[in-house]
């Protein structure tokens, strides 16, 4: 008898200011196919850039999905689809094709020089806490033991305006 592999349920982030957005979007959550598979995906929100602003807006989107790799093969395959999509290396907080992020690996705390899980910015993150709450309201975060919904109502009005539905 084959034994099961562990499914994990995780959360994604997906980022683009470069190109054509939306189709950014569209080939990421495609290429995730392949090793992910993508139970839910939130709306596409528009957002100020952070951190270096003199850049284009963002188009940012979360997806909650399921996968049997191991929390670094998971990563390693969402930086390999960076590549893969057109991803150059570039300044940190700079403008990209694509960003995937790995937001939560089930409800698990990783801390390695890789890999940080829960993704330590993104309690303050209005473009990932805006479309996060779209599909894990009721989530919590593992180490601050708030929802997802009450992290985004915690939330500077100020930080929650730089984010607002594509149409």
């Amino acid at each position: 008898m084959q034994r099961a592999e562990k499914v994990h349920t995780t959360y994604l982030a997906l980022g683009t200011n470069l190109g054509d957005r939306a189709e950014n979007l569209r080939l990421a959550l495609d290429a995730l196919g392949e090793s992910f598979q993508v139970i839910s995906v939130s709306p596409i929100y528009e957002s100020e850039p952070a951190y270096e602003v003199n850049q284009p807006r963002f188009y940012n989107q979360c997806c909650r999905a399921t996968t049997t790799l191991s929390s670094q093969d998971a990563l390693a395959h969402l930086k390999q689809t960076e590549v893969a999509l057109g991803r150059a290396p570039e300044e940190r907080f700079g403008p990209r094709l694509i960003d995937l992020d790995l937001l939560f690996f089930d409800d698990l705390v990783i801390e390695t020089p890789e890999l940080t899980v829960p993704h330590p910015l993104l309690h303050e993150r209005s473009f990932v806490l805006v479309p996060l709450n779209d599909v894990a309201p009721e989530v919590e975060h593992p180490t601050l033991g708030m929802s997802i919904r009450d992290l985004l109502r915690q939330l500077p009005d100020a930080e929650r305006r730089k984010v607002w539905p594509v149409r």
